[in-house]
């Protein structure tokens, strides 16, 4: 009897849905018998195809949503803005695709043509995260169905539920079979998934430590493509402003939403030293107004659990260890219920530790560090491997101008938090965060290689030069 995966709902334990596990090489074979019948439609049929895509979405949103909330644990107002960045994705992905790959002509010889066009890579892999288990995989999915590629799809094993309802949705709008695989199954089929010979491509988000692995298998194959949407850890620096309290907000949005389980999530306050106790005052009283519950508590809740009780026992130990090695509590890190994974957001100041670890702790955990001056609080936010996002709260334009020539990220925002990153813009970072293959509006150029073509209705040549005399 094969496997079994069974999901859990994190805010009450319940089983909420199982299905056997996947058979990885029946999949890939699968996908890449159909492929090419998908690539040669016309790009009107495969676009039209999505188009019937976010309708499906559209008149499922309601159980969507509820999926989302009950397999993740976020609040059901927060699982329903995944599901309409679900169906925005159809439309920034179209114009995504003309703006960056579509068909060109070039300039050329006399009685000659220089096109541009470009071909899908075939077999892509996709492998998702748990925290936006609809928005993020359907990011690089929806892009690389328009192009013509054929997707194999593994959900992460925590969220497996989201990820085959969202199958089911692709396939009712009519994308074939054979170019929508699912893959159910926990890390080997992930790790089988990625090293299968017959894909021609992977696109990952999730952890650096797993992205740095998928490199490394994937430096001795040039000829795949490989996209990695990794993590961050990433500051905010608050710095000469006198609105203490919209400041405030900010770093709580920045750090707190979604129980910290975003990439682009604030892990590092960096704050003047003159506006610490201001600000540390009116963050504490803020994040002790916020409430963390299930997803369908009435009033609805900031924030639910983390995805799972190993995650709230990973985060609560490694909140320990900071203390342990130099930070100073300003709020700790509270268990609301040792049988379930919420937490109660926490605040720490790393400010006298000699090493701090440069680490993603994914979830409600944010470390403050005072500066004395602004080129040091430059130095400090730069003061990691990471480099995806990074936020700027003040009232100084030519504070920011410094600021954004020197830090090193590649979603640089200026009194906004740190995550809500748009679709119709590219994301990616650099260091850890990322191998220089941006996502959302640029996840076209992944999708599919350019293809330079010289043209003539006839062949015509000489040669002028370098011949004897017959």
């Amino acid at each position: 009897m094969a496997d079994e995966l069974i999901s859990y709902e994190p805010a009450t334990g319940a089983e909420l849905w199982r299905r056997e596990t996947s058979d990885v090489d029946a999949e890939v074979a699968a996908a890449r018998h159909g492929w090419a019948s998908w690539a040669a439609q016309p790009l009107a049929v495969r676009v039209e195809t999505m188009r019937r895509f976010a309708n499906t979405v559209r008149q499922r949103a309601d159980a969507f949503a509820d999926l989302i909330a009950r397999e993740t644990g976020k609040p059901l107002w927060e699982a329903r803005t995944e599901v309409d960045s679900v169906i925005a994705k159809v439309d920034i992905s179209v114009t995504a695709y003309a703006e960056r790959t579509a068909q060109r002509r070039l300039d050329a010889p006399m009685n000659t043509r220089m096109a541009l066009r470009h071909k899908p890579h075939g077999v892509l892999a996709v492998l998702g995260p748990y925290n936006f288990p609809a928005h993020l995989p359907n990011g690089h999915i929806v892009p690389a169905l328009i192009a013509g590629n054929a997707v194999i799809f593994k959900p992460s094993e925590k969220t497996p539920a989201t990820g085959a309802f969202m199958v089911d949705c692709y396939r009712a709008a009519g994308v074939p079979e054979a170019c929508i695989r699912l893959v159910i199954g926990g890390p080997d089929h992930g790790k089988a998934l990625a090293g299968h010979p017959d894909i021609d491509g992977l696109l990952f988000t999730g952890s650096a430590r797993t992205g740095i692995t998928l490199n490394r298998q994937f430096a001795t194959k040039p000829e795949k493509i490989l996209a990695l949407e990794m993590g961050g850890n990433n500051p905010i620096i608050v710095w000469d402003t006198p609105d203490i309290h919209t400041a405030a907000v900010l770093v709580v949005q920045s750090a707190f939403t979604t129980a910290g389980q975003r990439c682009t999530a604030a892990r590092r306050l960096i704050v003047q030293d003159s506006l610490y106790d201001p600000l540390i005052e009116t963050l504490n009283k803020l994040v002790g107004r916020l409430i963390v519950g299930s997803p369908h508590d009435d009033p609805q809740p900031f924030m639910g659990p983390v995805i799972d009780n190993d995650t709230a026992d990973m985060l609560t130990e490694s909140f320990l260890t900071l203390l342990m090695n130099g930070g100073r509590v300003i709020r700790h890190l509270e268990r609301l219920d040792d049988t379930r994974p919420f937490l109660v957001p926490a605040m720490i100041d790393v400010t006298a530790m000699p090493e701090r670890p440069d680490v993603e702790l994914f979830g409600p955990i944010l470390q403050v560090i005072r500066a004395d001056d602004f080129d040091g609080a430059i130095a400090e936010a730069n003061n990691t491997r990471y480099g995806l996002s990074a936020s700027l709260i003040s009232q100084t334009p030519a504070l920011y101008d410094r600021f954004w020539s020197g830090i090193r990220a590649g979603i640089v925002n200026w009194n906004r938090p740190t995550n809500g990153a748009s679709s119709s813009a590219p994301f990616g970072g650099i260091g850890w965060s990322g191998n220089h293959r941006p996502s959302a509006f640029y996840a076209a150029d992944y999708c599919a290689y350019p293809v330079v073509s010289n043209e003539a209705d006839s062949a015509r040549a000489t040669l002028g030069i370098g011949l004897r005399d017959d």
